[in-house]
């Protein structure tokens, strides 16, 4: 049995240091735009690090070992695979375009393209979304620790919460990035160490793979009907086109310190994110093989760490876990303050210097922290919340951003009607029709109405053509991303 008293002064030591980060990128921020996007100085290895960190959070070790455990590779379509899929797409037609607008947050998009109400909507649109996801996180810490120390999961929450918004709160985005290349760091040697230990303990690889249910590794419904094909479409797409329009992969690509480089740290954090996050997908899978009948299989990852690593590399691997929890909470806390400071303020009608601006986003970090963390208290499955948070950016934000970038006569009447419609028709056809994904339904309604309004309203209602922070309308060819 790992002392506790050894495992707690590991956590402590790795805590410690993460707050030392943040103290020392406390010292790069002079404005609002060092806070938001690190002054837009990023070079291409921490630009990588911070993308690929944040999408490997609680939801792709906890959530996603979980799900492989009862269900093989079908029952994590949506992440790792549709994340990696995210992070490509976003690359090849999104991040370019971003990085060129000199954007702080994506709801700078939706204000230039179709104004100001859209802007709101976008706003408000994106607080529930990383309310959620935050909470989501904070539940996988609050697993960890549970688990690894018999700490009640709702004190782990509490201090894991006042943790991650105190970096958060210090250094923004400096803090962020920097934070994140090192948990990347340990996340991954921590997989790459318990993988190959965990499926010898199985008795090798061979006999890992023939002791699984016979369809485990299959990426297909089998047999399936209409439903099942639905459901399989929306685990790609939730996370795969959702998290396009997230805030918290934008202010990576806005922090970067080109358009190359923008571009290049999705490419290559898909191949991480892809090569990685398989890694727990297969511990789960080793885990339903060692440890059957687990009463919540989110835990396997951390109760193999325990049953089957030495002491030190225990502490080690929960160190991970803990990484990659907090690296994505910590983006997804600073994806709030800064539309809460960048977009929020100028609605009350006063007009803000930067100072201002900066003090109201730091302050707002540990409001929204807590938000979340009230959250945490009252959810109990990662991958589920997880998912659902997406499923709002899909269904209200994902069609007007891609019309906006790619359909020169989507107008401000076609993106209000597409973000409502499809927002509203998630929410009723939740209830209403619950064996049916509803967020396929809000996605087809938000595209209907932005195609139908947009053509009955064209020659009204102009568009607002696409242009850069110069004021130049950007052309297609500039819109991709193949930069060499």
């Amino acid at each position: 049995m790992i002392s506790p008293t050894f495992i707690y002064t590991g956590i402590i030591i790795y805590l410690l240091g993460m707050l030392a980060v943040g103290i020392y990128a406390s010292r790069k921020i002079s404005g609002t735009e060092d806070f938001l996007v690190a002054g837009r100085r990023l070079p291409l290895w921490l630009c990588t690090a911070a993308l690929s960190a944040t999408f490997f959070g609680g939801g792709t070790i906890l959530g996603a070992g979980g799900a492989a455990y009862k269900g093989g590779f079908l029952a994590v379509i949506a992440d790792p695979f549709g994340a990696a899929l995210c992070l490509f797409l976003a690359g090849l037609f999104y991040i370019r375009i971003m990085r060129r607008m000199k954007l702080t947050t994506i709801v700078d998009f939706f204000e230039t393209r179709f104004g100001k109400t859209a802007g709101l909507i976008a706003a408000i649109i994106m607080l529930c979304v990383y309310i959620g996801w935050t909470g989501s996180l904070l539940v996988s810490l609050g697993f960890i620790l549970h688990t690894i120390t018999g700490m009640s999961a709702n004190t782990a929450i509490i201090i894991g919460t006042m943790i991650v918004f105190a970096y958060t709160m210090a250094g923004g985005m400096w803090a962020v990035s920097l934070t994140d290349f090192f948990q990347m760091i340990i996340v991954m040697t921590g997989l790459v160490i318990i993988t190959p230990i965990v499926i010898s303990k199985v008795g090798g690889f061979a006999f890992f793979v023939s002791s699984l249910p016979e369809d485990s590794f299959r990426m297909t419904p089998k047999d399936a009907g209409t439903i099942e094909w639905l459901n399989y479409v929306r685990a790609w797409m939730v996370i795969g086109l959702g998290n396009i329009a997230g805030q918290d992969l934008l202010q990576r690509s806005l922090s970067a310190k080109s358009e190359k480089v923008a571009q290049n740290s999705a490419y290559l954090s898909t191949i991480i994110y892809l090569s990685f996050g398989i890694l727990p997908v297969l511990i789960g899978m080793a885990g339903s093989i060692l440890l059957p009948g687990l009463d919540n299989p989110e835990l396997v990852v951390p109760k193999l760490a325990i049953e089957y690593l030495s002491p030190t590399l225990a502490v080690f691997f929960i160190s991970a876990l803990l990484a990659a929890v907090m690296s994505s909470a910590d983006s997804s806390i600073l994806a709030c303050s800064s539309v809460l400071g960048k977009n929020l303020l100028p609605f009350t009608g006063k007009t803000f210097s930067d100072k201002k601006i900066l003090k109201w986003t730091r302050l707002s970090v540990p409001v929204f922290a807590i938000f979340s963390m009230f959250v945490a208290l009252y959810i109990g499955e990662v991958y589920t919340l997880l998912l659902d948070s997406f499923s709002i950016l899909l269904v209200g934000l994902f069609i007007p951003l891609t019309a906006g970038i790619w359909w020169p006569k989507a107008n401000t009447p076609a993106a209000l009607s597409a973000m409502i419609s499809g927002s509203a028709a998630w929410i009723i056809f939740k209830f209403i029709t619950p064996g049916i994904p509803s967020d396929m339904i809000g996605l087809a309604f938000s595209f209907l109405a932005m195609v139908l309004v947009t053509m009955l309203t064209k020659d009204k209602t102009p568009a607002n053509p696409l242009q850069d922070a110069d004021g130049v309308t950007i052309l297609y060819k500039d819109r991709l991303g193949i930069l060499k």
